[in-house]
């Protein structure tokens, strides 16, 4: 356990910020889930309407760095190329 009060309040931010980055990975896992099970089940219109959501969760991910930009590039050209796969 910490000791000094600088570490006390860094192991207390630590615990504050991974609950907070564990919630935001979450939100971005689901909404890709949900995307996904749109794109299996040939829902076009749904899936079209649901990209610019998920696009801005990965964005929102990505600029307060719970995933990496280039891990948030990569995920969203999955996301559309899904999408437009479909027929």
């Amino acid at each position: 356990m910490a000791h000094s009060k600088q570490a006390l309040k860094r192991a207390r931010q630590s615990e504050r910020n991974r609950l907070a980055n564990k919630a935001r990975m979450t939100r971005l896992k689901s909404a890709m889930k949900s995307l996904m099970a749109l794109v299996e089940s040939g829902d076009k219109a749904k899936a079209t309407a649901m990209l610019p959501a998920v696009c801005k969760t990965i964005d929102k991910a990505a600029q307060i760095h719970v995933i990496h930009k280039n891990t948030a590039a990569r995920r969203k050209s999955l996301a559309v190329r899904s999408v437009h796969a479909m027929k």
